[in-house]
């Protein structure tokens, strides 16, 4: 099932069902007027939505009130959520950063997830731009994946934990990299340098993507392309230290989540031959955020080469299936300069 929410004037949009190919889709306010109310009370929905998803695939056009699908009208799948949980999942990426500035990665990294609660009040939509006050914030991008779960339990375990997965996602996790080192020296975490998070047109529950969708992990590349050229393919289910299971518990082990919760993998990110991975224009699968390639760029010159993004920049961030279709439809954002109303 493909689920999105229309822009409609309000916080929290109108919820529609999405046809496979993403090319229809159909208002079911009879059913739930929102993702957030679909998800409070799963079980009743989501057999219901289903069966209307079923039927715009096989009805199309001629499904009673289908129309085009726009991902351009979407806000994120969730305008705001009551959670949003960014785990770290792949340690390659976390290694790398340790490595640049010097630092050991500690042993615990690879048993022990990293985690920070981010703010979840005012996610942007996939097509909307990406306002900031200032280029000297260091502003990146970050490629990531992300669940949507129902009510979790807390203390659940990872094996249980996989059932309170109900929906996938993409992710533009957007960091502002010269905040990051004064925040963090606090030993209170992020806060200014996170703003508000973007995520794909479409959210899809785990069964839409068979094969691909195996031990609580994506096993697709996530592409990201940067001002139209291909920064990064990595392979999500690859080196991917805890899966999806293995962090929504981490999440919920001193606390229940709420229906609606997100929870992020962070920066998806590949090794290459057992070392850093190669741009894409060497061959390799590139990355998905711009401090990475920072990082190789340090480690083996001394000094970073690329430049953080700048106004006017666009990344679009996409997975496709192995026949190129795309499954979560397509982030696709341009960076601005912020102007106070």
């Amino acid at each position: 099932m493909k689920l999105a929410t229309y822009k409609n004037g309000t916080r929290d949009g109108q919820l529609v069902v999405v046809s496979r190919d993403l090319e229809l889709c159909v208002p079911v306010s009879e059913i739930a007027e929102t993702l957030q109310s679909a998800l409070d009370d799963w079980g009743q929905t989501a057999p219901k939505l289903d069966l209307v998803y079923q039927d715009l695939n096989r009805k199309g056009a001629e499904f009673a009130g289908a129309a085009a699908f726009e991902q351009a009208s979407c806000a994120s799948p969730l305008p705001r959520s009551y959670q949003w949980a960014d785990g770290s999942a792949y340690v390659n990426h976390v290694e790398l950063v340790r490595k640049a500035r010097g630092a050991e990665l500690p042993e615990s990294f690879w048993s022990d997830p990293l985690m920070y609660q981010g703010g979840s009040d005012s996610f942007i939509g996939p097509r909307d731009d990406i306002p900031l006050a200032s280029e000297s914030w260091g502003i990146d991008f970050e490629a990531e994946i992300a669940v949507i779960t129902d009510d979790t339990p807390m203390g659940v375990d990872a094996a249980d934990a996989a059932g309170h997965i109900k929906l996938l996602m993409l992710v533009n996790d957007v960091s502002l990299r010269g905040l990051i080192p004064a925040e963090l020296a606090k030993g209170f975490g992020f806060f200014q340098s996170k703003p508000s998070s973007a995520f794909s047109p479409v959210a899809v529950t785990p069964d839409e993507l068979g094969t691909f969708w195996q031990d609580g992990k994506v096993h697709l590349p996530l592409q990201s392309w940067l001002n139209g050229e291909l920064f990064g393919k990595p392979e999500a289910g690859v080196d991917m230290t805890f899966s999806f299971p293995e962090i929504v518990a981490h999440a919920a082990k001193t606390r229940p989540l709420g229906a609606g919760a997100i929870v992020g993998s962070g920066t998806v990110s590949n090794k290459q031959d057992g070392g850093p991975g190669k741009p894409v224009s060497m061959g390799g699968l590139g990355y998905s955020c711009l401090a990475e390639i920072r990082m190789i760029e340090t480690i083996a010159q001394g000094a970073p080469v690329t430049s953080f993004m700048k106004f006017g920049d666009r990344i679009a961030i996409e997975m496709q299936d192995r026949d190129g279709h795309s499954i979560f439809g397509r982030i696709d954002q341009q960076v601005v300069q912020y102007q106070a109303e």
